[in-house]
């Protein structure tokens, strides 16, 4: 190699690793992460995903605390307010983990909805392996109760790895009922003060996204994103956006529909 070239290397090496030492934060690990939400949809959904042994069952919920804790504790590491991360990371995940059968019936609902939601569907089985819509929605089920716990970055990191492989793009922070169905899926997106009823079914390509973000972080916090009431039907392409919008019980919005204005019940655009 070229004397030059192996000098500027040295140089941008030693650049990189000091600035690495002297000011960038440890934060949770991406590959843990994902190695979690594998572990907990196998603990949830044992014979699945892997063939599972009952007698493992409590060293699988000990080693999901475990992890869990350990990244938590460096999501928190630097948080404003915290004085003891690892008291508190070992709180938050016991909470976490005393949650999992709840999270587990919401899902068994939500899988329901999508085998009564689709003809093609052949069992509520064939939904929980195969359906990308039902993946997202347990991804985004783990990720809520650890956004209303107030973990920093891990709950984004779940559902953002979610979206990578479905194209199905849910913020932990969104607030969604039971018997929740998204058929096909690619593209969804659903904002972070999205509100969603029980028994709604949405289609591929849908937003529910805010008016406008000119105003950038002015807006954190605010009612940005839509309210879908019960029994609502959203078909492929429509976008549904504003914190001020509703969209009433039972109605059935359109493909490729644009709303920015709320929708009474029992009606179709």
């Amino acid at each position: 190699m070229d004397k030059d070239i192996k000098d500027i290397i040295n140089k941008v090496s030693m650049e990189i690793m000091d600035h690495a030492l002297n000011s960038e934060p440890i934060y949770p690990n991406v590959d843990t992460i994902i190695d979690l939400i594998n572990k907990i949809i196998i603990l949830l959904f044992p014979g699945y995903h892997k063939k599972f042994e009952w007698e493992h069952l409590r060293s699988s919920l000990f080693e999901i605390h475990d992890i869990l804790c350990d990244q938590i504790g460096l999501a928190l590491t630097g948080s404003e307010n915290v004085s003891d991360d690892k008291q508190l990371s070992a709180e938050i995940s016991a909470s976490f983990i005393d949650e999992i059968s709840a999270i587990k019936q919401a899902l068994i609902k939500d899988a329901t909805a999508g085998f009564d939601g689709d003809p093609a569907a052949k069992s509520v089985d064939e939904v929980i392996l195969s359906y990308p819509g039902f993946y997202a929605i347990f991804v985004y089920r783990i990720a809520h109760s650890l956004f209303l716990k107030k973990v920093p970055i891990i709950p984004r990191m779940m559902t953002e790895h979610a979206h990578s492989k479905t194209g199905i793009d849910i913020h932990p922070g969104a607030k969604i009922g039971e018997y929740f169905f998204i058929d096909h899926g690619t593209g969804v997106v659903i904002g972070e003060t999205t509100t969603i009823g029980n028994h709604v079914k949405i289609y591929q390509g849908v937003t529910l996204g805010a008016l406008s973000l000119k105003k950038g972080q002015k807006l954190a916090g605010l009612k940005r994103h839509p309210t879908i009431e019960d029994h609502v039907t959203i078909y492929s392409g429509a976008s549904i956006l504003g914190g001020e919008t509703v969209i009433g019980k039972n109605s059935t919005i359109s493909g490729n529909a644009f709303i920015i204005a709320s929708v009474p019940q029992n009606t179709k655009i």
